[in-house]
Parts: C-alpha cells; sequence; structure tokens
C-alpha cells in the first residue's frame, strides 16, 4: 500500500471523464453508478486513479507495525483493463468470486477486460460484502 495512495480532492467525475479508450469512460461512469447505488456513499479519488468508497483501518498480517487506510471498495477504468478492489478480500466475497464471471486477479484486487464480462448482480453482492468491512482488529 503506497504512502501516494490516501484520500485527494481530485474531482472524480473529471478523472472518469479523462479515462482511455472511450469505452472506459461509459464503463467508469456505470461502475461509480454501480458502487453508489450499493454504499449510498459518494466517491472519493485516492491517489491519482482509485475511485474508492469508505475507508477502513487495516493492520498488515506480515508486519502488525505496518497499518493505515485504505478504501473499503472502489474501482480503476485502466486503459488495459478494469481494476476493482476489495471485493476478494473477506471470506463472503472469495466464495462469491466463481459466479463473477470472466476475470483475473491479481494481489489484492481483480481485474476485468470489459464490464459486460461480469454478472452485475454478483459484482452488486460483493461490493455490499466489501462495504461491510470494519476496521481490522488490533493484533495480540
Amino acid at each position: 500500500m503506497s504512502p501516494k495512495t490516501v484520500p485527494t480532492d481530485a474531482n472524480v467525475e473529471a478523472f472518469l471523464d479523462a479515462a482511455a479508450p472511450a469505452r472506459r469512460q461509459v464503463e467508469g461512469h456505470r461502475l461509480a453508478e454501480i458502487f453508489r447505488e450499493v454504499t449510498g456513499a459518494d466517491p472519493v479519488m485516492w491517489g491519482p486513479s482509485m475511485v474508492g468508497y469508505g475507508s477502513y483501518r487495516y493492520i498488515s498480517p506480515a508486519n502488525p507495525r505496518t497499518r493505515g487506510d485504505w478504501p473499503k471498495t472502489g474501482f480503476s477504468p485502466r486503459k488495459a483493463q478494469l481494476t476493482l478492489y476489495g471485493l476478494k478480500d473477506l471470506p463472503a466475497g472469495a466464495e462469491l468470486l466463481p459466479r463473477l464471471g470472466t476475470y483475473t486477479e491479481g494481489a489484492g484486487c481483480i481485474y476485468a477486460k470489459k464490464l459486460e464480462d461480469l454478472d452485475l448482480d454478483v459484482l452488486r453482492e460483493l461490493i455490499a460484502i466489501a462495504w461491510s468491512r470494519r476496521d481490522d482488529p488490533e493484533p495480540a
């Protein structure tokens, strides 16, 4: 988790309007609608390229001294693919992933080449699970 990935005052709409190619603009705005519908929250830019919803305090399981704030869920309409954050971190979310559609996984995210490759009802369920996240407990 990079220190540059913190909430900013950047305009989410302007960021989505500038996405390339043009298909990513459409998909980015559609994702923003879906995330807003599920979370009821306004989006916030985290760093230069992540649209985030909510936040939680995390403590790294690998190094309990590593802690910080991170969006509960979010996305980025990147040129090569859509990147979705926070949807597979909790056990209930991981269980739903096989029903999501066509995607690949990274360390902490899900990548989809096109929004139409995903089952939007399952995506909504995953967002709701991520939104329910609480702060990580203090290590023992």
